[in-house]
């Protein structure tokens, strides 16, 4: 009788690009650049009118030309090759770079509520058409960041987060522009101030579901549009499998997601049919584009892996 040892594969799932397509990445570059030059527009328009709320929307837009850049960054760092140290590539570095984005849009929220706080009991004059034109400026190009997007993120859930940033961000350009009016309007300072709050809870939102899941990411957790049960019943369920164990899901980075775990196996099925139809499933249905699976013959089910190791070695009997 032959003891067959557990082995690792390594697979990735056919059909998954390494990048994003040349036009997805060009539509993100035209949306960059709306967005950075808005973003000066606002800063200016912000110290020229005296406007609290058309600087919190510009800290937005900051949320905004980071998150773009974060998506251009992504799909450049997928097309760089993996060596000898880096064996996954530099797909974390996207994470690294999301961490401090979350962080500095935490403190510039802050700042401005502690402004905003303070302008409600010493108001200051605010130049309400500056603040409304340049707010709707930001509004316009908001609307056509969003256009250029719109198609893309159906595709991608990199471009899906970009595209929620934009969102968010127009929102908060349409409380800057109501501000604007009713402080041009009917000379409402408390406005100002009070739409700046409302754009900080917008920006502290963002940043929270964007540290979230960077926490998930460093932390391997499974990702949270993935269950995981129904992963193990996937594999529980293919012929020849007798049972999973030690299944492990997470996200290496930029939504590319990988999956480790033992199948115990009955003899009758040779090893790569059953291994060619589970990397189908993970791939096709789960999007797992890395998966290592330990396949176990039912002998060995209850050994510990150095057991197994030592019984592999085993000539045929």
């Amino acid at each position: 009788m032959h003891a067959a040892p557990g082995h690792d594969h390594a697979s990735h799932a056919p059909g998954r690009a390494a990048g994003l397509p040349g036009g997805t990445r060009g539509r993100l570059a035209i949306a960059l650049g709306l967005a950075f030059t808005t973003m000066l527009a606002e800063i200016v328009g912000a110290h020229w009118s005296g406007s609290l709320a058309l600087l919190a929307d510009a800290g937005h837009m900051l949320s905004d030309v980071a998150a773009l850049a974060l998506a251009l960054f992504a799909a450049w760092v997928a097309t760089r090759p993996s060596g000898p140290r880096w064996t996954y590539g530099r797909v974390r570095a996207e994470i690294l770079a999301a961490l401090v984005q979350g962080v500095a849009l935490i403190a510039v929220a802050v700042l401005i509520a502690m402004e905003a706080v303070e302008r409600f009991a010493q108001p200051r004059d605010v130049v309400g058409p500056v603040l409304f034109g340049i707010a709707a400026i930001g509004f316009a190009v908001n609307v056509i960041c969003l256009w250029l997007l719109a198609e893309d993120r159906q595709h991608s859930l990199n471009v899906r987060g970009a595209w929620l940033h934009v969102l968010s961000d127009t929102l908060g350009s349409i409380g800057a522009m109501t501000a604007g009016v009713l402080v041009w309007a009917f000379g409402f300072r408390w406005a100002d101030p009070t739409a700046s709050l409302a754009i900080c809870a917008l920006v502290l939102f963002s940043a929270w579901h964007l540290l979230r899941d960077v926490v998930d990411v460093l932390m391997e957790a499974a990702p949270r549009e993935l269950d995981v049960r129904e992963v193990h019943q996937a594999l529980s369920g293919l012929r020849g499998v007798l049972s999973v164990h030690d299944l492990h899901v997470w996200t290496l980075g930029q939504r590319r997601l990988a999956l480790s775990c033992h199948l115990v196996v009955s003899e009758s099925r040779p090893a790569s049919a059953l291994l060619s139809d589970a990397y189908a499933v993970l791939g096709t249905r789960f999007g797992i584009d890395h998966a290592t699976l330990q396949v176990e013959p039912e002998a060995f089910a209850d050994e510990t892996p150095r057991s197994i190791c030592n019984l592999g070695c085993l000539p045929d009997a």
